[in-house]
């Protein structure tokens, strides 16, 4: 007795033994007739649910819980939430309710759009609208509440998911949380999660969930099989995009099942898909009339039927075509060719498997009335006599795009440049059959609107003086591109420049063999005044023909590119910062420049540098960081790379300076 007298509650108090039968929670404790003793507790209970005293025990009180409903009574409570902030609110409570939610279609909601669903007294149950949910994409099962009215679900969001954050939980919160905020529009998934990545589960939440769906993009998602391409095609009516790329899993049943339920259909894009053969394409050549661009790449199983019975039942819609990589032979292009009455762009790559029959008979049918712009890449049919086919049979062809066709001559692209009328732009890579001779008659016969030439590794072009004849202007031309040709020298240059006195953009770029020579007849009969020039890698050129440059082009020049010629000096910066008053970019890099040319451009008044390069200037110093801080003032660009004499804190002074400006260093 006398210790629980002296009881100061330092120690826990233990219900049980002596107080066992104390059944009053009050703090006064009667002991007997004359002792009353207070006991204020000190610890705070470590039992923090409600009891029960029963006998020597305690027994704690299970709260009933919602989640002991089976799934059938809780998606009857979820199809009757009011509206989309509630469905949200649910789906971030666990992945058992997200998932439960995500597996019903929005025709099963009461009070949807699409149906009218009864109380169990008879009343209709209405949903409110007036609510939006956002997506919090960081935590698929966290949804944040936005005040803003709820839009018609036409589909206007867009989605993107690539690699890690690629999962069926963040498609499933995708599918509830974007239904209130006007739905989803776009989804695009790159890639996918190792350990648990996207699957049909989350692709099937989609289909269910978003109706309004019109663009679905799936790249190197392995895991994708028929079964979730399907669940998109039963529940997203809307859709007018599929992009398919390194899906192996997905087959003709897939495309089936979007060529029965996806009727609006435009836009297919199929690469390395194994699987997918001619049973798909005819099936969406029946019933998707309104496909209006096709491309194929990669697909060993698609041949001629596939091909031609898409470009045969779409005749009058099909605007684009590309064929890449496939086994099939003249057929498709005699269809193309016949067909194609709508067709303005078609790119062909590595038909290895169409002769020069198939390019001709192409040309020949005169259906491609339409057709503004071809790509030949890699074709062995394209001939001398295919080409001169494709000119006479497109009569509004403005884009030609030829890459290592090694069949093709000088003799072809003349006769091609002779009847194509409409010709606009010309771009020639790794064509190794054609030589000067080529490149000047088609510059002289390519009638009146040649606007761009482009040469690109053509290795068969030799330096020579040719003695042509008169040949007639080519007035037209704005653009010459000439890259990586070595025997491209100063003599073609020269004679370029006869043809072609309307220049304006000029992209040398690695042309070693021109020098001063070459160049400063091409600069002088430019009467339209030069708005960019890219001489990188020209070597041999000097500080005499960019003073020409500055002299004459000054009031127009807007770019130039002097990348890696070595011989040019402070005396080229002192005439650009003289004379170039309208120049934005000006690339230096791996030239012979100081500081005084740094000096001279910070100097001038007029000059309005927005991009300037000194990569790899081993002349300029720590001196010249004053100066670039003046510049800077105009200047959003800077490289400072490998210029080895600028001290690394010289740098960060220049970076903290100049904030605005991103500097490479």
């Amino acid at each position: 007795m006398p210790a629980l007298v002296n009881y100061s509650g330092d120690e826990d108090f233990y219900p049980g033994s002596v107080f066992s039968n104390l059944m009053d929670s009050s703090l006064m404790l009667s002991l007997g007739p004359h002792v009353d003793v207070y006991c204020p507790p000190r610890k705070r209970s470590r039992i923090s649910a409600p009891f029960v005293f029963s006998g020597d025990k305690f027994e704690q009180k299970k709260r009933p819980s919602i989640d002991v409903l089976p799934e059938e009574c809780l998606f009857e409570i979820f199809r009757r939430l009011p509206g989309g902030q509630e469905r949200s609110a649910c789906a971030s409570v666990s992945k058992r309710w997200l998932t439960l939610l995500s597996s019903m279609r929005s025709t099963e909601i009461c009070g949807s759009r699409n149906t009218e669903s009864l109380n169990p007294d008879g009343g209709l149950v209405s949903s409110n609208a007036d609510e939006s949910t956002n997506i919090n994409e960081e935590s698929p099962l966290t949804v944040s509440i936005e005040n803003e009215t709820d839009l018609e679900s036409d589909g206007h969001l867009t989605r993107c998911l690539e690699g890690k954050k690629a999962t069926d939980i963040r498609l499933a919160a995708i599918a509830v949380g974007t239904s209130s905020r006007g739905g989803l529009g776009k989804l695009l998934i790159r890639g996918s999660n190792s350990t648990r990545g996207v699957t049909n589960f989350g692709l099937s939440a989609i289909g269910r969930g978003c109706p309004s769906l019109r663009v679905l993009s799936l790249w190197n998602v392995s895991s994708i099989s028929d079964e979730g391409i399907s669940e998109i095609a039963n529940g997203c009516h809307m859709l007018e995009k599929v992009d398919l790329c390194q899906c192996p899993q997905i087959s003709d049943k897939g495309l089936l099942a979007i060529a029965e339920n996806c009727p609006n259909l435009t836009a297919l894009t199929i690469e390395s898909c194994p699987n997918i053969g001619n049973g798909g394409l005819q099936a969406l050549a029946k019933r998707c009339s309104n496909l209006q661009s096709i491309s194929i790449k990669d697909c060993p199983r698609v041949g001629d039927q596939g091909v031609a019975s898409l470009l045969s039942s779409a005749s009058y819609v099909m605007t684009k075509v590309k064929l890449q990589g496939l086994s099939i032979t003249d057929v498709s292009l005699a269809v193309l060719g016949h067909y194609g009455k709508a067709i303005t762009d078609v790119v062909l790559t590595g038909l290895q498997n169409v002769s020069e029959r198939g390019f001709w008979v192409m040309g020949n049918t005169q259906g491609l009335q339409k057709l503004k712009s071809i790509t030949i890449t890699s074709c062995r049919g394209v001939t001398d006599l295919s080409l001169e086919a494709i000119g006479k049979g497109c009569p509004n062809l403005k884009q030609l795009c030829l890459r290592k066709c090694s069949f093709l001559s000088d003799n072809g692209l003349v006769a091609f440049a002779k009847t194509s009328v409409s010709l606009e732009s010309l771009q020639l890579e790794e064509c190794n059959r054609i030589t000067q001779c080529g490149v000047i008659g088609a510059l002289s016969n390519c009638g009146a609107k040649l606007k761009a030439l482009s040469l690109v590794k053509c290795m068969a072009i030799k330096d020579m003086v040719l003695a042509l004849p008169m040949l007639s202007a080519c007035n037209s031309l704005g653009s010459l591109t000439i890259r990586n040709c070595p025997g491209f020298g100063s003599s073609s240059l020269a004679m370029v420049g006869k043809l072609c006195p309307q220049l304006q953009h000029i992209d040398l770029s690695g042309l070693c063999g021109i020098t001063d020579a070459g160049l400063l007849p091409l600069v002088e009969s430019c009467e339209a005044g030069l708005v960019k020039l890219n001489v990188g890698g020209c070597m041999n050129l000097t500080d005499a023909v960019v003073k020409a440059i500055a002299r004459l082009h000054g009031g127009t020049l807007q770019l130039l590119n002097l990348d890696g010629c070595r011989k040019i000096t402070d005396v080229s910066l002192v005439a650009i910062a003289e004379d170039c008053s309208l120049l934005h970019d000006l690339d230096v890099s791996k030239s012979g420049i100081t500081d005084l040319g740094i000096s001279a451009l910070s100097c001038a008044k007029q000059l309005d540098l927005q991009i300037l390069s000194l990569s790899g200037c081993y002349n300029v110093t720590d001196k010249s960081i004053p100066l670039l801080g003046k510049l800077g003032q105009t200047l959003v660009g800077l490289n400072l790379q490998q210029c080895k004499s600028i001290s690394s804190r010289s740098i960060e002074l220049l970076v903290e300076h100049l904030w605005r400006c991103d500097i490479l260093s």
